[in-house]
């Protein structure tokens, strides 16, 4: 709620529900099992896997697959070679920064509601505008044409 850009087409929150109010065992009945286990229980795809991993559109957005809030353009994607979808940067404030539990790395979340993206890197050297890659697992987002 209050978040710019949700796409209830790709969400799967029921009409007349908010994303945050759903419990574990809602989202364990909206999801299918890999989305809940990546997006509700913070797993990752084995690297190479995923859906999204060699998909660079000229235009569109990714969205949360649980929520369907605005993530990631289409131009802020770029070949990392890591394996995963890499964007340089996200939306807005829709991606939230969180230390990870095991003290080392920064978890990004769907600010609305909480699901698991994957991790976000600074530093590396990659030419993009941010020198930031956020590794994101395919099956955390949904991709829709402009």
């Amino acid at each position: 709620a209050g978040r710019r850009g949700m796409s209830a087409a790709a969400g799967k929150v029921p009409a007349g529900k908010s994303a945050p109010d759903l419990s574990e065992e809602d989202w364990k009945a909206l999801l299918t099992p890999e989305e809940f286990r990546v997006l509700r229980l913070k797993g990752t795809e084995y690297p190479g896997t995923g859906e999204y991993n060699k998909h660079y559109p000229e235009s569109g957005t990714y969205v949360c697959a649980g929520c369907g809030t605005e993530l990631y353009t289409a131009k802020s994607k770029f070949n990392s070679g890591c394996g995963w979808p890499a964007f340089y940067e996200g939306m807005g404030d829709n991606v939230k920064e969180v230390p990870d539990a095991d003290g080392m790395r920064v978890e990004i979340v769907c600010a609305n509601c909480g699901g698991h993206l994957g991790h976000v890197f600074r530093g590396e050297g990659f030419p993009t505008p941010t020198n930031e890659r956020h590794c994101v697992n395919s099956v955390s987002v949904k991709y829709q044409d402009a």
